[in-house]
């Protein structure tokens, strides 16, 4: 289902007319496979996804619906400070969580008096468009904020990695967790991509062989002197009574800070940010690993003296 008008939206995201990536083969093989016996790992999903009576919880075994005590202690730590993006995202990898779905009408018919009615409906997953026109599945660490955000959805009991699977395969490009909550925290494509395959993720900001490559692609370009990596202006996220979170956020997830040579007009600059651009975009670990990025250009001559 498509765009429930009636819910919040999670978040502003970033990138806006950004063509849809090309999935990396690795990941489509992933696909390939979803809905199989096994997950991206060829793990069989015997004995860990149990459909019980239950049509409310879709429960594991002992599953109470409440959220992973790990995952809640992960994101105490990163609204207190202490921890960050990656150990929320770790702690999620382990998690059970709860992907909605929704009746929606798939054959109509009609009845007496010429008054149509339902004949057969499908269960469909709930997805939300962002204002950028990117696509992000909800998906909730406990039954109660399922069922607070959307009375009527179904929940389905599914590992982390499953429904980040899930997601790629509806075209998602976000999971956000719990919106409609105090914080709902933003898993961005390289983080869900990761969990989708069961895999470490290490945020780009953070991610010393990326900034190298980055550095290395520049340096065709003379105006560069070097270049540094930051958090971008988007990874930080607000709770919903305004207190200030550094992670969870939508985006830019990555700000790349150029110091330049002086002298450049205004269309050489241009120039080469397309340029480097162009040239980053060929690397496999800026196409995989950055979700969106904003550029900071300053003057090599700004630099601060060394101590």
């Amino acid at each position: 289902m498509r765009e429930p008008q009636a819910q919040p939206n999670p978040a502003e995201l970033p990138k806006r007319d950004q063509p849809r990536r090309e999935l990396p083969g690795h990941i489509a093989a992933a696909l390939a496979g979803a809905g199989g016996a096994g997950d991206s790992a060829g793990q069989p999903w015997a004995g860990r996804s149990l459909l019980g009576d239950d049509a409310n919880i879709h429960n594991f075994e002992d599953d109470d619906g409440s959220a992973d005590a790990g995952y809640l202690a992960a994101l105490a730590g990163l609204l207190a400070g202490t921890g960050g993006e990656a150990a929320v995202v770790k702690a999620l990898a382990t998690a059970r969580v709860f992907v909605p779905v929704v009746a929606q009408l798939a054959e109509e018919s009609e009845g007496v008096d010429g008054l149509h009615a339902d004949k057969q409906a499908d269960m469909a997953l709930v997805t939300l468009k962002a204002p950028d026109g990117r696509t992000a599945m909800p998906v909730f660490t406990s039954a109660a904020a399922l069922e607070a955000w959307h009375p009527e959805a179904r929940p389905v009991a599914v590992y982390a990695a499953r429904a980040a699977l899930s997601a790629v395969s509806e075209g998602a490009q976000l999971l956000v967790l719990d919106p409609g909550s105090d914080f709902a925290f933003v898993v961005r494509r390289p983080a869900m991509w990761a969990l989708a395959q069961q895999q470490d993720w290490t945020p780009s900001y953070l991610d010393d062989q990326l900034e190298s490559a980055l550095g290395s692609a520049a340096a065709a370009f003379p105006a560069v002197r070097r270049l540094e990596t930051h958090p971008g202006g988007g990874v930080g996220s607000l709770t919903a009574g305004g207190l200030p979170v550094a992670g969870g956020g939508a985006g830019p997830e990555l700000r790349v800070v150029l110091f330049l040579e002086d002298g450049l007009d205004a269309a050489a600059v241009q120039a080469l940010v397309a340029g480097l651009n162009e040239s980053w975009a060929r690397l496999d670990a800026f196409a995989e690993g950055v979700d969106s990025i904003e550029v900071k250009l300053q003057r090599a001559a700004q630099e601060p003296a060394p101590q």
